[in-house]
Parts: C-alpha cells; structure tokens; sequence
C-alpha cells in the first residue's frame, strides 16, 4: 500500500491500512472514514485494480464476500479468525 495516487486513493490507503487482522469492514464504511461517503463503488474498483492491500478485509453491507473470490476470501478471512458461511462474514 502505498499513499501515492490520488487524494482518493491516499485517504483510502489510509483506512485500509489501520485495520488490524481480523476486522472487517464494509465498502461503505472504508468511503465514510476515507472522507468520501458514498464513494462504496469506486472503494470496491480501487480494491479490484489495486495490488498489496489488504482487500480481503472489505465486504459489502450484508457482508457478503467478493463475488469470484468468495474462496480466497474466505480461506484469508478464516486465517485471521474470522467466520464465514454461506459466501458471508458470520457476526459474532
């Protein structure tokens, strides 16, 4: 992750880069803390462009995992204690 780019991409680097393994966030919240709510959707292609972040991390509001990667996902977020089922993060 690096803060070069865009004042967007800075500010999402940012974001991405204070969660710690385990957390789990939605592209919604990443856009807010980032200074650009409802920016979800460019979030989500910054993410799908981007090498190096930690992407695994960032799902939709109904927790639902990256369609096409639902595995990868999982298999990421399972190693960092996180519960998945169904192609969603399990709260609790």
């Amino acid at each position: 992750m690096t803060p070069d780019g865009t004042p967007f991409e800075s500010a999402v680097a940012e974001v991405l880069g204070r969660l710690l393994p385990g957390e789990v966030v939605t592209y919604g919240e990443v856009a807010a803390e980032a200074g650009h709510p409802g920016a979800h959707r460019a979030v989500g292609r910054l993410l799908r462009d981007s090498d190096g972040w930690p992407w695994w991390r960032v799902v939709t509001s109904t927790g639902r995992l990256v369609p096409g990667l639902e595995i990868e996902q999982a298999q990421r977020l399972g190693a960092e204690g996180v519960r998945v089922a169904n192609g969603r993060v399990v709260a609790g």
